[in-house]
C-alpha cells in the first residue's frame, strides 16, 4: 500500500490501409504429429485462410510443410487467390517428427525467390514450438535467422495449442527475425492478430526500438520494472546502434509498468547505502528538475535506416497521487494484467 505505480504508454502510428505495402509471404507450417489436435492444425488452417481473404493481387503467398520432411505446398500465388491457398492449406494433415531447420531454410528460399523490393517480405512460422529433429541448436537456427534478416526477410512466429509449447523460443526466434510473435488459441484470437490488426502484425514501422527511464531520485528511492525481464538492456547499450532490439508493428501499443517507493514514503526494500548518503549521492543539481518524477529517452530506427533517432519526454510528479479505485479504467486493467502475470510466475 505504500508504494506506487507508474505507467508509460507507447503506441506506433498506425497508415491507412491502402499504404501498406505489397507483401510476400511464405507461410512455413508444421504439420508434425505433435500438431494432430483440434487446437493446433485445424485452428491453424482456419486462421490462414481468414489472413489470405485480407490480401491482394499485390501480395504473394507460399506455403512450406515441415515435419520429417520439408516440402512446397503452394508455389508463390497471388493473395487474392483465395480458391487456390484453401484448396493448397485442405491438403494438409498431421503426421511424422520435426525437422524445424529444414522447413526454415526452404522457406527463406521461396521468399527470396518471390521477394517483393521495398515491400514486407516475411516468414510466417507457425507451429507448436517442438523442434525435436534436426539440427535444433537454438544459436545456429538464430544466427541464420538474423543472417536472414539483414538480407531484408523478416520472421514472424504464430504459436498454437499446449502441452509441448516452447513459448520461449518462438518469442526468441521473432525477436531475432525482426518480426512479431503471437500465440493463438482460438479463432477470435485469430481474427484479433490476422485480420484486426493484420497492418501491425505484418507492416514493422521502427525496428531496434529501445525506452531508457531515468528516475529523481528527489522523488523516487526505488524502483521495479514489472516484467520484461528478458528484454532488459545494458545501460551502455541504449546509445549503441548495433545492438538490436524489438520492432513496433503499425499501431502496436507497449506498456511498462513500474512499482515505485517514493522518497521519504518508507517501506523500501532495500537498506540505504552507509557511505552514500542521499545528499553526497545527489549532489546535482536535481533542484532544476524538482517537479519531475522521471524522464523518459525513446531510441528507435526507421525500416530502412541503421541510425537510430531519439525522443524525450519528462514525466512530471501529479500534484495528488490516485488510489487505485480512482485510477482510470485503462490503468487498472493493466495494473491487474500486470499482477495475475507476477501471481502466475
Amino acid at each position: 500500500d505504500q508504494h506506487a505505480l507508474i505507467k508509460i504508454g507507447l503506441k506506433g502510428f498506425l497508415p491507412v490501409e491502402s499504404q501498406r505495402p505489397s507483401a510476400n509471404l511464405v507461410f512455413l507450417l508444421d504439420v508434425s504429429g505433435s500438431m494432430n489436435a483440434p487446437d493446433k492444425l485445424p485452428l491453424l488452417k482456419k486462421s490462414l485462410l481468414m489472413l489470405s481473404k485480407q490480401l491482394t493481387a499485390e501480395d504473394k503467398v507460399s506455403i512450406v510443410v515441415y515435419a520429417g520432411a520439408s516440402g512446397i505446398v503452394l508455389e508463390p500465388t497471388q493473395g487474392n487467390q483465395t480458391f487456390e491457398i484453401e484448396k493448397a492449406l485442405e491438403k494438409l494433415s498431421a503426421g511424422g517428427s520435426t525437422n524445424g531447420q529444414a522447413g526454415i531454410q526452404l522457406a527463406y528460399q521461396l521468399a527470396k525467390q518471390a521477394h517483393i523490393p521495398g515491400g514486407i517480405n516475411r516468414v510466417v512460422l507457425a507451429t507448436d514450438g517442438d523442434f525435436n529433429v534436426g539440427t535444433s541448436d537454438v544459436k545456429a537456427l538464430k544466427k541464420m535467422i538474423e543472417e536472414k534478416r539483414k538480407s531484408g526477410t523478416s520472421l514472424t512466429t504464430l504459436g498454437f495449442g499446449t502441452g509441448n509449447y516452447n513459448d520461449q523460443l518462438m518469442e526468441q526466434l521473432a525477436d531475432v527475425g525482426n518480426g512479431q510473435y503471437a500465440y493463438i488459441d482460438s479463432l477470435k484470437e485469430a481474427r484479433k492478430v490476422l485480420v484486426e490488426e493484420l497492418r501491425a502484425t505484418l507492416m514493422t514501422i521502427a525496428k531496434d526500438v529501445k525506452i531508457q527511464v531515468e528516475f529523481n531520485p528527489a522523488q523516487v528511492s526505488e524502483y521495479r520494472l514489472v516484467g520484461y525481464e528478458n528484454r532488459v538492456l545494458a545501460r551502455e547499450d541504449f546509445n549503441n546502434d548495433k545492438v538490436d532490439a524489438g520492432e513496433i508493428g503499425a499501431g502496436h501499443s507497449v506498456t511498462a509498468i513500474y512499482e515505485l517507493t517514493l522518497t521519504g514514503q518508507g517501506a523500501p526494500s532495500v537498506d540505504s547505502l552507509r557511505y552514500q548518503s542521499e545528499s553526497t549521492a545527489n549532489e546535482t543539481k536535481i533542484t532544476d528538475f524538482a517537479g519531475e518524477m522521471a524522464y523518459i529517452k525513446f531510441r528507435y530506427k526507421a525500416p530502412n535506416q541503421q541510425t537510430s533517432q531519439l525522443i524525450k519526454q519528462a514525466i512530471v510528479r501529479p500534484v495528488k497521487l490516485n488510489d487505485f479505485a480512482s485510477a482510470s479504467t485503462d490503468f487498472r486493467f493493466a495494473a491487474s494484467v500486470a499482477h495475475f502475470g507476477q501471481v502466475l510466475k
